[in-house]
């Protein structure tokens, strides 16, 4: 027994001091490969879309200033405002599934950083609390712009497509700076299924979401620099 005590004590010291440590690391250097990137291609080893990912790292500065503004619209309008949580989304989403309504996530920016850098798609208690845990240590140690860079620059937005600057050059022949308000509102309306839905072959659907999260973009301000 004092010998399984001690080697989940020093797992425990290993765990924490390791994740804390890459954190600390990821404040400043940039996320190159993240589990999922690895996962998918796993998955689909025969597929080259998968196996050859398309992923450049970009600092926020060289990214459109709209596309913040736009995922901010599109997945988490209180994001400069919440310490890694937005409660009162959760709280609603609850009442809406208590309602009859179909049951929806309530994920902040800062909670799915976390879950690509870390972690695997697959929901589970496990996953979940993982994610609280470093959700709580990105907040800690990482200032919103930061949140916000590794987001932008580490999220799924196609088959075999991560980052901005990825799909801005793969679906609009441009570079992540370049990217128009109504582009950058495009590619947010993406991010709930980016496998399913595409801001290269847009549906009416999409459409739809697209000026739906334009007209939201009014009232989101700018990161600060």
């Amino acid at each position: 027994m004092k010998i399984i005590l001690r080697i989940l004590k020093w797992a425990a010291i290993l765990f924490f001091g390791s994740s804390i440590l890459v954190t600390v690391l990821y404040r400043w250097v940039p996320v190159r490969t993240t589990p999922l990137m690895v996962i998918r291609a796993m998955a689909n080893s025969g597929d080259s879309v998968y196996t050859d990912w398309k992923h450049r790292w970009v600092p926020l500065d060289s990214i459109s200033p709209y596309m913040p503004v736009a995922v901010m619209a599109s997945e988490d309008q209180r994001f400069l405002e919440h310490h890694g949580f937005d409660f009162e989304a959760i709280r609603q989403a609850q009442a809406e599934y208590e309602a009859g309504g179909r049951r929806r996530g309530a994920s902040t920016i800062s909670q799915q950083t976390a879950k690509n850098v870390y972690l695997w798609p697959q929901s589970s208690w496990l996953r979940k609390g993982l994610e609280a845990y470093f959700t709580v240590l990105i907040e800690l140690t990482w200032s919103k712009r930061r949140i916000m860079e590794v987001y932008l620059n580490s999220i799924e937005m196609g088959p075999g497509i991560y980052g901005i600057e990825a799909v801005a050059q793969a679906h609009f022949h441009c570079h992540a700076s370049e990217l128009s308000r109504s582009q950058c509102a495009l590619i947010a309306a993406t991010l709930p299924n980016p496998r399913r839905f595409s801001s290269a072959h847009p549906s009416r659907y999409m459409r739809k979401r697209q000026h739906q999260i334009e007209r939201q973009m009014k009232h989101i301000p700018f990161l600060e620099k």
